[in-house]
């Protein structure tokens, strides 16, 4: 079967039919989820087991499969001071700056094999509680 074309509107969603997949996977490199979050549970970013929790869980619930550990380090001053996460996976990274001043998120999903947004987004809830978040998405393709 010839793969239909798909509309603008659907090109930028995980939510396509099956049959439409594999052409999607062979129409892009990778996709990438970028979630600034804002007004996060203060403890809850602080917390380095809560984020290694939410890094293996969000592995495992968009279907990826993790090289090592999640990388977990608690640096920087003022204003940048926050935990760090850098996650690789064989289709690329998860990573994540963490702010304590204002107990912001700012999360990074990009992988070559589509996964589910909506997932992201309720783990980013479940563990971090934030009062807003703003999305974006991409199709990358060089």
């Amino acid at each position: 079967m010839t793969p239909a074309i798909i509309p603008p509107y659907m090109q930028e969603t995980t939510a396509l039919p099956s049959y439409l997949r594999g052409y999607e996977m062979s129409k892009y490199w990778g996709y990438h989820l970028i979630l600034d979050c804002a007004g996060c549970d203060p403890q809850s970013i602080t917390d380095y087991d809560n984020i290694y929790n939410f890094a293996k869980r969000l592995v495992n619930e968009i279907d990826m499969v993790a090289y090592g550990e999640p990388q977990i380090v608690n640096f920087g001053s003022g204003n940048k001071a926050g935990y760090t996460l850098v996650q690789l996976i064989e289709t690329s990274n998860i990573c994540a700056h963490f702010v304590n001043e204002t107990n912001d998120i700012y999360l990074d999903v990009f992988s070559c094999k589509p996964y589910d947004q909506a997932t992201v987004e309720r783990l980013v809830g479940d563990y971090f509680k934030p009062q807003s978040i703003r999305k974006t998405y991409i199709t990358r393709q060089a």
